[in-house]
């Protein structure tokens, strides 16, 4: 990344297993997200831009399966793969423009976000909004439980038969509508009929009109030119024929001279050509008066045709056309409806079967989630805690099915059963994210998970836990993890620190990665806020030796 916020250029080098960002509030740890992000088709804004830069640029290599889907798409959109590798990018000009790339190719900022959404998934703390909406809740009820799919035929089985009912109330509509309609449609279509166009005859009639309206003249004017190019005295003709005579008695002598002479033969031939056919178009000219007016006459019969229904007689038979068809369903609607009945009986009960079979591996996926998100809040400081997904059954036909989906909470024993938004507290909100995290980011296809403190509001024995479950998250995914507890920090496989430094009264920060005792000092500083504190020190080298311990 380059040019971005506070980072005027740094590399970051993901490794499998989990990876940790670190470094001091302001040091630009939001910058490496937000470039992530960037690369996700997040709105680009030039206050993005790093002062005094004409750019931001983010570039990510990421690798995909080339037989995958992923790479299919790029290759669709013109990229290609080095080997198994995938180059994605994204450009923010400083005045605001914003330009992506995928494998070399100039893509659309759309396109750059799905493709890059196969492969990296971010968790934010903004992202708590989904634990209290009730869309949000039902769709990670559906993710846990694969049910992705059958939502999608449920959904659309629900599309087809929302079609039918929406075209069912249109034909129920006023009934003298339909019969006036009908009757504009029978007028019209019987003023075309009587006149019987004929397509692209308007275009012949206005020619052959024209051409018989000025017989006469067009006559005299061939016939006059035959004449004067080869039968008037000094015709042109003649005039070649003598310039010709004269030319072959020198041509011999020069061979520029021959193929002048050689021209002038060929415009001979050619005019006699074409004083040919001058005679025979002038002979083909008759006027012919009663043509004429049959021409006339028909031009006329279509003129009210093209003022009403044209302008050209295409666009007459057009509509010609779709009002046959229009007629068909106005005067069918009845029989239309009695079909549309039998039709939206079929599609209710296609609806009710699949949208019935969904509700029930919905609940049982409802158990499942509720036992596995409540063993995570147990190992996260909530032992007594209790989380409910509940499933309740409608009746109505909806696009998501028969059910709505409710998150619920018993924080303690004896306590009450309620909407999440209304029960949690600010830290239990965040802890049941990251637990929820954790149980759906573990079945998550994506290769590569992103979590920027999640891990807000939780602290003690329960950030330890944070660390070890994020630790073994890595075992199965790549995973990056922006936090300021040194407990979960411990955990990780790789440590990087984002570090501000100011040099001739610039600002900018920087990414390294701390590996043995550089690692103990930065441990020390998020502990005791001072990296030299031996009180700090020995609980860091305490909590690296707790991590060690768990894995």
């Amino acid at each position: 990344m380059a040019g971005l916020g506070v980072i005027d250029a740094a590399d970051l080098d993901l490794e499998p297993g989990l990876t940790v960002l670190t470094g001091e509030t302001g040091a630009g740890k939001t910058m490496v997200v937000s470039s992530l992000q960037l690369l996700l088709g997040q709105r680009a804004s030039p206050d993005l831009v790093r002062s005094g830069a004409a750019r931001a640029q983010v570039t990510a290599r990421l690798t995909v399966d080339t037989q995958g889907s992923v790479a299919h798409r790029v290759v669709d959109a013109g990229g290609s793969l080095d080997d198994d590798t995938l180059t994605a990018a994204r450009t923010i000009a400083a005045q605001g423009r914003s330009k992506a790339a995928l494998g070399g190719a100039a893509v659309p900022v759309g396109l750059l976000g799905e493709v890059a959404s196969h492969l990296i998934t971010i968790h934010g703390q903004h992202e708590q909004g989904r634990l209290t909406d009730p869309v949000q809740q039902r769709q990670l009820l559906d993710r846990f439980g694969g049910l992705e799919a059958s939502a999608a035929a449920v959904s659309h089985a629900y599309a087809a038969l929302s079609a039918m009912t929406a075209e069912r109330s249109e034909l129920q509509g006023d009934e003298q509508s339909r019969l006036r309609q009908a009757d504009a449609l029978r007028f019209g279509l019987a003023e075309i009929r009587a006149v019987a166009p004929v397509a692209g005859e308007d275009v012949e009639l206005r020619m052959d009109e024209e051409r018989l309206a000025h017989a006469v003249e067009l006559k005299q004017a061939a016939l006059r030119a035959a004449n004067a190019l080869s039968e008037d005295d000094q015709s042109v003709s003649d005039q070649i024929g003598e310039q010709q005579r004269a030319l072959d008695v020198a041509r011999e002598h020069d061979p520029r001279l021959d193929a002048l002479a050689v021209r002038l033969s060929d415009i001979g031939y050619l005019l006699a050509d074409l004083t040919s056919d001058l005679n025979a178009y002038g002979a083909s000219i008759d006027a012919d008066p009663s043509r004429l007016a049959e021409l006339q006459e028909r031009r006329a019969a279509l003129g009210p045709l093209l003022r009403k229904y044209g302008p050209e007689l295409a666009q007459v038979l057009e509509w010609a056309d779709a009002a046959e068809e229009q007629l068909v369903k106005v005067v069918g609607a009845d029989d239309r409806l009695a079909e549309l009945e039998a039709e939206i009986e079929r599609a209710t009960a296609t609806w009710f079967v699949e949208a019935t079979e969904l509700s029930e591996r919905r609940g049982e996926a409802a158990v499942s989630l509720s036992r596995e998100v409540s063993g995570e809040l147990a190992a996260l400081a909530m032992p007594d805690a209790e989380f409910v997904v509940e499933v309740h059954r409608g009746d109505a036909p909806t696009s998501f099915g028969l059910d709505q989906v409710a998150f619920l909470l018993r924080p303690h024993r004896g306590g009450d059963l309620t909407p999440v938004q209304r029960g949690a507290s600010g830290g239990e909100l965040s802890r049941i994210m990251l637990a929820l995290e954790v149980v759906l980011a573990g079945m998550s296809p994506v290769a590569t998970l992103v979590f920027d403190e999640v891990d807000a509001g939780v602290g003690g024995s329960a950030a330890v836990e944070v660390g070890r479950r994020l630790a073994h998250l890595g075992q199965h995914r790549q995973v990056l993890v922006v936090t300021h507890l040194p407990q979960v920090a411990a955990f990780a496989d790789h440590h990087w620190v984002v570090q501000k430094s100011t040099s001739g009264g610039v600002t900018a920060s920087d990414l390294r990665q701390v590996n043995g005792d550089d690692r103990v000092k930065e441990l020390t500083r998020m502990l005791a806020g001072l990296a030299e504190s031996s009180s700090g020190r020995a609980h860091a080298e305490e909590l690296l030796a707790v991590a060690r311990a768990s894995r």
